[in-house]
């Protein structure tokens, strides 16, 4: 037996996932990727007698189901046989194995730093390098790590002939935290916390990842009523961070009026966000346990009101931007992925459905409140910036509509019931969709029940790689437009 199979939110006797000999545990991943399964998952376990228990985690949305399968590689001179050349989703994942562990993915096509750029060196000791393309005219742009204004930090090193971007290729790190280590040692306000600082924008996403986690652990069922009310913050705070998407977009193509009005509707949004929890962000309004502010007439009412005229006014905006022919031929054909780079890059959420790839959480493995009601997934293959920005566009729409629908079917409140005792020795995945898309969050327990480790991806983990495949053969003067059609995390990268 190669797998432990599993689901989402399923509570995993760590003593009962496979461990193979590396060789047959690599034969047995590919096999599964070659089916069909999609990365959720890969990373080192470090073991009190030494070296490292290495977990893969696959995905099958098809059977909504999740396998397991592990192998044991000693700390120094570990090594298997890369997977990443026959699938390139596995690229990222084997370097972040290698950087944390040193485990060598043998053959691996592209070995490059994910976070730790400043300390990587090669087999001759010396610090990476960027790669190079050769040839009469080719030059080389770098631009940040600090840019202008407020953006994050991150490291863009640009291959053009002329104006054409022949290869990008992007360095992170520099938001490096260590939030996978600092989690299992801290207390519980700390952690939430912690979780809620993965990704400023997201913190409703890694909140519900993290806490639908710890829940399964502990045996605690949710009522329907507070599952409604976390699908309401989840996708409140989608509608906010595609208005404020959509805003950055206009305002790279020098579009000013919507852009100021997608800025104007998203503070509408955030601010409704805050009258019930006391943040903009949603900070504090996930607990484990449920919700710590529970929605009440007033705010119903209030949330009717303000969802009613973003409606409205979206409608407005939208017609404006997607109307304007100067905008259209900023967007269309600008910055493509196509359906067969995007799947096998891995990518996920609304980049990934821009592109024609289906993969949205919510439906492939439901959890909460959208296992009882289903919301609107759109799909465009066009794959340009002008798709990505359509698919935030319909989300918003669905979004809205999907709050409105909970707030007139809201279940009652009802009493908490106990909890169930914590499970010890264990291991449980949660994932939710983020506005970016897929996030998963992998928690393990030790013999007494505490939090032994954490693994934590967010969706920007994929799709860092599907923004340079866009640029490639556009204008260096596009990729302002090409990287807000994307709008990644670099601190969600980075953790």
């Amino acid at each position: 037996m190669n797998w432990h199979s599993t689901k989402p939110l399923e509570v995993v006797d760590r003593a009962s996932v496979p461990v193979l000999e590396t060789d047959s545990w690599v034969v047995a991943i590919r096999e599964k990727l070659a089916e069909g399964a999609s990365p959720v998952a890969l990373f080192g376990e470090k073991e009190s007698a030494g070296g490292f228990r290495v977990w893969c985690i696959l995905g099958d949305a098809s059977e909504n189901h999740l396998f397991l399968t592990t192998a044991r590689m000693p700390e120094r001179g570990g090594r298997f046989a890369s997977l990443a050349r026959d699938f390139p989703a596995m690229s990222g994942f084997e370097c972040e194995l290698f950087e944390q562990t040193g485990i060598v993915p043998e053959g691996h096509p592209w070995l490059r730093p994910v976070r730790a750029g400043g300390a990587w060196r090669g087999k001759d000791g010396a610090p990476y390098a960027f790669y190079r393309v050769e040839g009469d005219e080719v030059h080389e742009v770098a631009v940040g790590p600090v840019h202008a204004g407020v953006i994050e930090p991150g490291h863009f090193r640009f291959q053009c002939h002329g104006e054409q971007i022949l290869h990008l290729e992007i360095g992170l790190g520099y938001q490096h935290r260590g939030v996978e280590a600092l989690l299992p040692r801290r207390n519980a306000v700390q952690r939430l916390i912690l979780v809620e600082s993965i990704a400023g924008d997201s913190v409703i996403a890694h909140a519900t990842a993290f806490c639908a986690g710890l829940e399964s652990l502990a045996g605690i069922s949710l009522s329907l009523r507070e599952h409604a009310v976390r699908g309401i913050a989840a996708e409140l705070e989608r509608i906010a961070m595609h208005l404020a998407s959509l805003g950055g977009i206009a305002t790279d193509i020098g579009f000013a009026l919507p852009a100021a009005a997608l800025g104007g509707l998203r503070t509408l949004v955030i601010n409704l966000t805050a009258a019930l929890c006391g943040s903009r962000f949603g900070r504090g309004w996930i607990v484990p346990g449920g919700v710590r502010f529970d929605v009440d007439d007033q705010w119903l009412g209030k949330a009717k009101e303000v969802l009613g005229t973003v409606r409205e006014k979206f409608a407005d905006v939208k017609a404006l931007l997607f109307g304007a022919a100067s905008a259209l031929a900023r967007f269309e054909d600008t910055g493509i992925v196509s359906v067969e780079a995007a799947r096998q890059i891995g990518m996920v959420g609304m980049a990934a459905r821009a592109s024609g790839v289906d993969r949205d959480v919510r439906i492939d493995f439901p959890y909460g409140i959208f296992r009882y009601a289903s919301i609107g997934s759109v799909m465009l293959e066009s794959g340009d910036a002008y798709a990505r920005a359509e698919i935030r566009a319909l989300e918003i729409s669905h979004s809205i509509d999907f709050i409105l629908e909970q707030i007139e079917n809201l279940p009652p409140a009802k009493q908490k019931g106990a909890a169930g005792g914590v499970s010890k020795e264990a291991l449980v995945v949660s994932m939710t969709e983020g506005h970016r898309g897929e996030i998963a969050h992998v928690l393990l327990t030790g013999a007494n029940g505490e939090l032994s480790a954490v693994k934590i991806k967010d969706p920007s983990f994929h799709n860092w790689q599907g923004l340079a495949v866009a640029v490639r053969e556009n204008g260096i003067s596009d990729f302002p437009l090409c990287n807000k059609s994307f709008d990644l995390s670099y601190s969600g990268h980075d953790l």
